[in-house]
């Protein structure tokens, strides 16, 4: 085979009965389709990714391609990537822990988390925490994404937001935004604290998640990590520097991570971490919040999914009849996306030091082959069961 591979042991479990479908291993479908995107990558000219398969209990399947620049080391599983949007699904958890803790509460309105910002006086006090987090806040889109990239203070912003005429009533609609989580930003630090202290604290240090943290200084100052690369034309990139705007609304976007650190949070959310996120905690965050159709248009995806919403920093989908919970993430230079099958009890991630939309294809073909392999390997034990 062309890639790295990196296997450990175990058992898998699910629905009480012992199934074992040993799906890595008993078919070459996850190999080819590794040696597959390997050669993608190449063509696209793509300068390094990671990526891994988790089966609950069961080996890892870690697959490195390319380097962290053009000069740089390998790609290796210890190679920290920007996380981007992917952040998000660890501000959820993190917010459902403090909640569960009765350190905040989902429905505690934004006007008295951050009452200095002016949203209890245009008439928001409905716009609550489980809203900002659940991408329901009936703000536009992504909205003054280009003053967190022109780097606007973020007061200055959430005093924007507070101002800005809804486009519906909080709950009600969907609208994506990373700017409207400078809240818990502003709250963390309000309270003494920080983002990153309460990731660490909640998170990443209970997990043992090696090289994972939050902010810029934690990025460059890790062991290895992957420059970014911006395109210049089609398939064609030039190394860039890390900006530093969105890691100012790091509960958004602020994030960093090895592939072995996604490894470890896939298996917290199979619930192989128990004593960090429970099972109640996991059915918490995934749960849906607000309907998400326009995802049902997205290319390479939209062959796929029969339904799709928001949870608390996941997306859930239907896909062909199969939930799956996911989520993915784009800033400047690198791309990433992770996914969990919670029937199945199995995830995939992929990490990207470039900009790349190959991704969202890798990721939807991922998933298509594995149901299509599982399917097939469940009718054959089915047969021979009966």
């Amino acid at each position: 085979m062309l890639l790295k591979r990196f296997l450990f042991t175990g058992l898998f479990i699910i629905n009480l009965l012992i199934v074992d479908l040993a799906i890595a291993r008993q078919a070459p479908w996850l190999y080819d389709y590794a040696d597959s995107t390997q050669a993608k990558a190449a063509k696209h000219n793509i300068p390094g990714y990671a990526l891994v398969f988790v089966e609950k209990g069961k080996p890892e399947h870690i697959f490195t391609f390319g380097k962290t620049s053009r000069k740089g080391a390998p790609i290796s599983e210890d190679t920290v990537f920007r996380l981007a949007s992917v952040s998000k699904t660890f501000t959820g958890m993190a917010i459902a822990k403090l909640a569960e803790q009765k350190a905040i509460n989902w429905d505690t309105p934004v006007s008295k988390l951050a009452p200095e910002f002016g949203f209890a006086t245009n008439g928001r006090n409905d716009l609550t925490v489980r809203h900002i987090v659940g991408q329901a806040s009936g703000y536009m889109p992504n909205a003054y994404d280009n003053l967190i990239e022109a780097n606007y203070p973020l007061p200055r912003v959430l005093n924007m937001l507070a101002d800005l005429e809804p486009l519906c009533t909080p709950g009600k609609c969907y609208t994506y935004q990373n700017a409207l989580f400078g809240v818990f930003e502003h709250y963390f630090d309000a309270q003494n604290t920080s983002y990153r202290a309460v990731l660490n604290r909640e998170i990443l240090k209970p997990l043992g998640m090696p090289t994972a943290s939050a902010g810029l200084a934690a990025l460059l100052s890790s062991d290895e990590w992957a420059k970014p690369h911006i395109a210049i034309r089609k398939d064609k990139w030039r190394e860039g520097k890390v900006k530093k705007s969105y890691y100012r609304y790091s509960p958004a976007a602020g994030v960093n991570a090895s592939i072995k650190d996604m490894t470890i949070w896939l298996r917290a959310m199979l619930g192989e971490y128990p004593h960090v996120i429970s099972d109640s905690l996991i059915e918490q965050v995934t749960t849906p919040v607000v309907k998400t159709s326009r995802e049902l248009r997205r290319r390479d995806w939209k062959g796929y999914l029969n339904d799709a919403h928001y949870g608390l920093g996941w997306r859930i989908y239907d896909f062909k009849g199969q939930p799956l919970i996911y989520h993915g993430g784009w800033v400047q230079g690198y791309r990433a996306a992770i996914a969990f099958a919670p029937e199945q009890q199995v995830g995939f991630a992929i990490l990207m030091n470039a900009e790349s939309n190959t991704i969202n294809g890798l990721t939807a073909a991922f998933w298509a082959d594995f149901f299509t392999q599982y399917a097939t390997l469940a009718a054959k034990q089915e047969k021979t069961q009966n």
